[in-house]
């Protein structure tokens, strides 16, 4: 079994870690789901009542970064205190994944978006310090909901 990284993060999801897990290698390169261990059967022990099948500890890499992840049930709902960061390469990536990742319209601002499991994320250019050179330049991005990078440059 490979070894966990120094620091790692951990998604707790109500039910969906199977689903998550999945869903995000696939979207995106070079990922995979490492292992996927489940709860016991809860015949065994009446701590895991309702729990048999669910995601007890669930390794995947999403494109070299490796997370954990668990189905814990309702007690902690995520927040956009904690997003996962995107540098894209150009427009059609950023476009690529916000697609794939973009599920809650009232949640989307200045590149930030929510996916279907409540996860936040900001899909930005890489190169988002360098386009951000003005305060004008900077408006136009906080009036964005999807990063949009020609918008910027002709600002």
């Amino acid at each position: 079994m490979p070894e966990i990284a120094a620091i790692q993060p951990c998604l707790w999801f109500d039910d969906q870690a199977r689903e998550a897990m999945q869903y995000y290698v696939d979207t995106f390169p070079n990922s995979s789901i490492v292992s996927i261990e489940p709860y016991p059967d809860e015949n065994l022990d009446e701590h895991f009542e309702g729990m048999t099948g669910r995601v007890l500890n669930g390794r995947f890499t999403l494109n070299g970064v490796d997370f954990t992840c668990l189905d814990g049930g309702p007690l902690f709902p995520f927040t956009n205190a904690i997003s996962f960061v995107v540098g894209c390469a150009d427009q059609a990536e950023i476009d690529s994944y916000w697609e794939r990742l973009s599920a809650d319209p009232a949640a989307e601002q200045c590149g930030w978006c929510r996916d279907r499991f409540g996860v936040s994320w900001q899909i930005i250019p890489a190169d988002l310090g360098g386009l951000l050179t003005s305060p004008a330049k900077i408006q136009v991005m906080m009036q964005q909901k999807k990063i949009v990078i020609q918008e910027l440059l002709d600002a």
